[in-house]
């Protein structure tokens, strides 16, 4: 059996890019998946505006949710305040990885009061730019949430006291895997014509691979140790070197 895809929206907040959104709410319907949206609670940064707020969001998040869609909570302003890799370096920037304990949980909370104003809570986690710390986990599960998405891995494992649901390393290589599952990251807001031709391709030739966000959740997962959390630490500080060279070299 083949590797199995789940798929992951970030930076879903009421001011997004809706035409993009739209575009991939039409090939989940064709594909027959459902997927996991990263809702910023309390969106403060400015890069994720693309236009004028939709007034109906939290209704029509709530909607979705209704046709099988899974909600996470993605940070809570979205905004980068250190430029700390956490215990996932993907990227050099958090807005929880080198915060207070204190201040974590005061952000958490604030961000899931706001989820459940809008009728949406979760206890799924999204943390900006996968960048979070000890202190984040501690923080989680003091305010109530038992699953983060992010980290390597063909299948969901435990870990600190929590359920992770792993990303991909590498699109194509997981493309490619005969057996396990993990997600692909969807950013949207600022896709051009050709990315969104380019996903509709991928949706096409790989949409029999491809499984809901909810299925995914119902997967055992396995417990970790910290052998193989050391080994994801040095997956994503290669993965971080990698994506800037590549930058450099496209630069250069």
């Amino acid at each position: 059996m083949s590797g199995r895809i789940a798929v992951r929206m970030d930076d879903i907040t009421p001011d997004m890019n809706w035409e993009n959104f739209s575009f991939f709410v039409e090939l989940f319907e064709k594909t027959g998946i459902t997927p996991l949206l990263g809702i910023v609670p309390d969106n403060r940064d400015s890069s994720l505006s693309c236009g004028p707020a939709d007034d109906r969001f939290a209704q029509t998040m709530r909607e979705l949710r209704e046709r099988g869609y899974v909600i996470a909570m993605h940070g809570c302003h979205h905004l980068y305040t250190t430029k700390k890799g956490g215990m996932f370096p993907l990227n050099h920037a958090s807005e929880f990885a080198g915060v207070p304990y204190e201040r974590q949980k005061e952000m958490l909370l604030h961000g899931r009061q706001k989820m459940r104003e809008a009728g949406l809570d979760t206890d799924l986690f999204m943390a900006p730019s996968h960048s979070y710390d000890r202190n984040t986990l501690k923080a989680l599960r003091e305010t109530g949430f038992t699953k983060l998405t992010d980290g390597f891995g063909r299948r969901p494992y435990l870990w600190a006291g929590m359920t992770f649901y792993p990303i991909s390393f590498m699109l194509n290589r997981s493309l490619k895997q005969k057996n396990g599952a993990t997600t692909m990251v969807i950013h949207a807001n600022h896709m051009t014509d050709a990315d969104r031709q380019s996903y509709a391709d991928l949706f096409r030739k790989y949409g029999d691979r491809m499984i809901s966000y909810s299925e995914y959740l119902q997967m055992p997962p396995a417990k970790r140790g910290g052998v193989q959390r050391g080994a994801e630490y040095l997956l994503a500080v290669c993965k971080y070197i990698l994506v800037r060279a590549r930058k450099r070299y496209k630069r250069g």
